[in-house]
């Protein structure tokens, strides 16, 4: 599949195959997509947490509100220290947001290309999830993943986009 096709076909899954597990092989490539992603100053200030054992799901599943993730085999959360992050010294700017968020769309790309579903999940209880990983208070999260093969029912929600006029200037 060509990107441009990627990124078109690239959907939020809602609904998994829970019985179907994903190879080792997939995760690994998913999580280089993600190393490999680039950061301010190449300071990489990140950790992706891969989150597979029923005990841990367990914990982690109460800090999203939905049903529907616990369909999902797997969890992919990418946290990162603010402090780690580069900061622009004109107005004290700190990277750490785009940061994670370059290496969270990398790995939803890898996701995808490898024929896994997911979907970019920022509506969460921050605290259940600090505690459930044991994350640090310099430490932040601000989007997490299900990965995993789309239920065989599963319908993805056609995209409403605008158009390039609406959004896109030439100067």
């Amino acid at each position: 599949m060509d990107f441009y096709e990627l990124v078109s076909k690239r959907c939020s899954v809602r609904s998994f195959d829970a019985e179907r597990n994903i190879p080792d092989e997939v995760l690994l490539r998913i999580l280089d997509a993600g190393r490999l992603a680039p950061s301010a100053s190449n300071l990489q200030p990140w950790r992706f947490h891969l989150v597979r054992s029923p005990e841990m799901l367990a914990k982690i599943h109460p800090c999203y509100s939905r049903d529907w993730i616990r369909t999902a085999p797997c969890l992919l959360i990418v946290s990162g220290k603010p402090g780690n992050a580069w900061v622009r010294r004109r107005d004290n700017y700190n990277s750490i947001e785009t940061d994670l968020t370059i290496a969270m769309d990398h790995m939803i790309l890898a996701a995808a290309h490898e024929g896994l579903g997911s979907c970019w999940i920022a509506a969460f209880d921050p605290a259940v999830l600090h505690e459930a990983l044991g994350l640090g208070p310099d430490e932040v999260v601000f989007a997490f993943t299900p990965l995993g093969y789309a239920a065989e029912d599963y319908t993805p929600v056609a995209k409403n986009r605008k158009s390039l006029d609406e959004i896109a200037v030439f100067l």
